[in-house]
């Protein structure tokens, strides 16, 4: 792209009022990003979405509209956590994936650590164990089955990582980005280091009750 190609986006980023007209300009691809800085608009809240579909929809507050938009990475996850612009997903497997929606089509997906069985063990306050891949849940008295159930997606956070936030960015320059996670049901919390660590490292907050939330400052 030459150069007045790139002032001409700057001018026309310049222009735009719209919450839902910046998301889709910098949708169209990655020159087109920096010219329009998502983080200027009114907050783009993320609604409740099927992981049988791929259609997501934002919520634009300041003009009281829903933005829909097609994300083939979103079927088949459930989302863990919405951090710095970007989303966090889970899958059946516990694999957590990192996603910016309004990067276009060709935007990266970082990968974070998934549970390891430190972190299942911390999460749930019953016995977890993994089996040929799939996350089983095994039962506390003699009146369910003795061989436990499977984990579903939709109870994947409540067993698992329930919220993760990051401390930054993960494609921002030059900043070092943590992600610290709320796990299911635990007094303590999981953390690593985005793009570095291959597991999660467990903190005890020494709290009497299990932590509800997670804010970075």
């Amino acid at each position: 792209m030459v150069y007045r190609d790139k002032d001409l986006l700057e001018s026309i980023g310049q222009r735009l009022t719209s919450g839902h007209d910046a998301a889709s300009f910098r949708s169209a691809c990655f020159p087109w990003r920096a010219p329009v800085p998502l983080a200027t608009f009114r907050p783009l809240l993320l609604s409740p979405f099927d992981p049988d579909s791929d259609h997501i929809g934002f919520y634009c507050v300041s003009e009281k509209k829903v933005l829909s938009k097609t994300l083939s990475d979103v079927r088949a996850k459930v989302a863990c956590g919405s951090s710095c612009g970007w989303l966090v997903l889970m899958d059946e497997a516990t694999s957590v994936t990192l996603l910016n929606p309004f990067v276009g089509a060709r935007a990266p997906r970082v990968k974070l650590p998934p549970v390891g069985e430190h972190v299942a063990t911390a999460s749930s306050s019953k016995s977890v164990s993994r089996v040929h891949g799939r996350w089983i849940l095994h039962p506390t008295n003699g009146y369910e089955d003795a061989a436990g159930r499977a984990i579903k997606l939709e109870d994947m956070r409540d067993v698992f990582f329930h919220e993760i936030m990051l401390s930054a960015p993960p494609d921002t320059a030059g900043r070092e980005c943590v992600a610290m996670s709320m796990l299911g049901c635990s007094t303590e919390v999981a953390f690593c280091w985005v793009g570095v660590d291959g597991a999660w490292t467990l903190l005890d907050t020494k709290l009497e009750f299990s932590v509800g939330s997670i804010v970075h400052c």
